[in-house]
């Protein structure tokens, strides 16, 4: 099993500066740490060029409130007994099939254990044939506007009693790439609908959701769709709409 490699705290000046393709990583928990989270951003398909800035977020984010943050793409990490170290397990950008079935069982076991998930944007285009997943992380990729790829749009904002959702304002106008989904789980919560009115490309109609948390197999799920720019996890309200987001997965935030 490969071993994880110590990454230290980058400050958010250097967010995205810095991870090698494909790397390993982690950072050092905290003596005073609340729990630890995983960050996972195995790619077997399109590579998001965000990825470095969002692990070096999700770290100031550990530093900043006091939970451990250990980062990989290593997928023998997925067994039992390491997963058990774990409150919450964050799908960072993650594509295409990035688990073997051995490893699946063991993130299925994880989730009906209580365990925590995170998706981040294209957590969505990932896993198409493990349904279980599909179901976890709330619904599948279904293709995203062109030519630009990233643009302007409003999102709705629906839950502001949810830790995900707060400070934020009811319509958040902001630049992503702005993915439409297929296959949703219906018992899904939704944080923000996107408005399609606000933009050209999308096909989910006026329910468009682009946030949201749901309950599955004995696990907590939030997943966002934001996330495909380096330039979101320098956001001070995409961070708090993240860190919100991992509270709810790790058990410490309440809807």
């Amino acid at each position: 099993m490969k071993s994880l490699i110590l990454l230290s705290f980058l400050p958010a000046l250097l967010l995205g500066t810095c991870q090698p393709k494909g790397g390993n990583t982690a950072a050092k928990s905290s003596d005073k740490s609340s729990f630890k989270a995983l960050v996972f951003s195995k790619t077997a398909g399109y590579r998001h060029e965000s990825i470095p800035a969002g692990i070096a977020a999700i770290q100031q984010l550990g530093q900043q409130h006091q939970f451990g943050v250990d980062a990989t793409e290593d997928a023998s990490l997925f067994t039992k007994e390491n997963l058990s170290k774990y409150k919450v397990v964050i799908f960072l950008s993650t594509t295409l099939d990035v688990l073997d079935d051995p490893q699946q069982a063991a993130f299925e076991q994880y989730i009906r254990s209580g365990g925590g998930f995170v998706g981040i944007h294209s957590a969505a285009d990932t896993e198409y044939d493990w349904l279980w997943y599909g179901k976890l992380v709330g619904g599948y990729f279904n293709g995203h506007p062109n030519n630009p790829n990233v643009r302007k749009a409003t999102i709705q904002v629906k839950d502001k009693g949810h830790p995900a959702c707060k400070g934020l304002p009811e319509r958040w106008e902001r630049n992503d790439e702005w993915y439409n989904y297929k296959e949703l789980n219906p018992n899904m919560h939704v944080l923000c609908n996107l408005d399609e009115t606000s933009y050209e490309g999308g096909t989910n109609g006026a329910s468009h959701p682009i946030a949201w948390y749901l309950e599955h197999d004995g696990g907590r799920s939030f997943y966002t769709g934001l996330g495909h720019t380096s330039e979101t996890f320098s956001e001070p309200l995409f961070l708090q709409h993240l860190w919100g987001g991992i509270q709810y997965a790790a058990g410490t935030g309440k809807p």
